[in-house]
């Protein structure tokens, strides 16, 4: 029974997470092609550009890929009986959800020590012809909700660079203001840019105003400022923590720490990961609460809503902490354990109730 069970769970998820892949890869193409209108980009790039993305957009769905799943095997398990002579031969609730929270387990591990390196760096490459296609930004490259900041050096002096957005490892930024100090560390002068890009030993700073104190602004369509960061240190500091991988995060938090940058992301993200098969076990749980006695008790459509709604307020929360955690009201560790433990907790807690009163 329990190979039976596992072979039926795995069926689902493959067919549940396989149209996913295919109705995100669907709908970005499409909408990449309508960017592509005004721009003059070859339907090879638009295909590339939503293969190179689908791996981090179907990260965010297997949980419910996995919800999903459950569901379907319970209620099919449910309404072929085959549950019910279960039962009748001694097996409890626990031993026929077993399976399919073992393969959940294993999922989530899969998914984050192999998957996630995998989206990482086809998330990197999609930022990056992102910006070579259409000459612009998708998303913010640096920390998620928040503007960049990085302070350098060189051979003018020391200085802090402020974008909005950034791209291509960070070697692009946009909107920009260096705030350039002396030796003695006094402001000097400021310049505010609409881009800059890394070359070598210099950011090159577009289209913007040189503000120096007592004279009046001067626009420079280039302006170089020196810097010692080469561009393997520049993507170090700036990458966002959806574009590192899993394996490299306790690595970026530590060069992160020590160039007195915020870590919080990296740290919340790493955390996140190292939930994640908790998480997919409480979708599992979650399901098992609102499948396994539908058909007994009739209301099969209020059910399988009420797992959904489920699974969809557990996803929202965890996202809602998620940014407590990112602002630091509480640790990455609570914001990213918390939301699967409470679910988990509940779940079996509901079973509990529904087997034995």
């Amino acid at each position: 029974m329990t190979v039976y069970l596992s072979k039926r769970f795995l069926l689902n998820l493959a067919a549940v997470f396989g149209t996913c892949i295919a109705l995100i890869f669907l709908i970005d193409s499409v909408e990449n092609l309508r960017r592509a209108g005004n721009h003059d980009v070859g339907i090879g790039t638009v295909l590339l550009l939503s293969f190179y993305r689908l791996p981090s957009l179907t990260e965010l769905v297997l949980p419910f890929a996995v919800l999903f799943a459950a569901m379907m095997t319970f209620l099919m398990l449910t309404k072929s009986l085959e549950l019910v002579v279960a039962r009748s031969v001694g097996m409890s609730v626990w031993q026929f959800c077993a399976p399919a929270l073992i393969i959940a387990l294993l999922v989530g591990i899969a998914a984050t020590t192999l998957y996630n390196p995998l989206a990482a760096d086809f998330k990197a490459r999609h930022e990056a012809l992102f910006a070579e296609a259409f000459g612009s930004y998708s998303t913010p490259f640096g920390f998620a909700g928040q503007s960049i900041w990085l302070r350098q050096d060189g051979v003018d002096g020391p200085s802090v660079l402020h974008a909005n957005a950034a791209s291509g490892d960070g070697q692009r930024l946009r909107s920009v203001t260096a705030i350039m100090f002396d030796g003695n560390g006094e402001f000097r002068e400021r310049f505010e840019a609409r881009s800059a890009r890394l070359e070598n030993g210099n950011w090159r700073l577009t289209n913007g105003w040189l503000i120096q104190p007592g004279m009046p602004p001067q626009f420079h369509q280039s302006y170089l400022l020196s810097t010692y960061l080469s561009k393997s240190q520049v993507a170090e500091r700036l990458a966002s923590a959806e574009t590192i991988s899993f394996w490299d995060l306790p690595e970026q938090i530590e060069i992160a720490q020590r160039a007195g940058l915020p870590a919080i992301q990296y740290k919340l993200q790493y955390q996140t990961l190292l939930a994640r098969p908790l998480l997919l076990c409480a979708m599992v749980l979650i399901a098992a609460t609102v499948s396994l006695r539908v058909f007994r008790f009739g209301n099969i459509g209020r059910m399988i809503l009420g797992g959904v709604v489920a699974g969809f307020v557990l996803y929202v929360v965890s996202k809602l902490v998620g940014d407590f955690g990112t602002a630091g009201a509480v640790t990455p560790f609570a914001a990213a354990w918390t939301p699967p433990l409470v679910a988990t907790l509940l779940g079996s807690t509901v079973l509990l109730y529904q087997e034995d009163g």
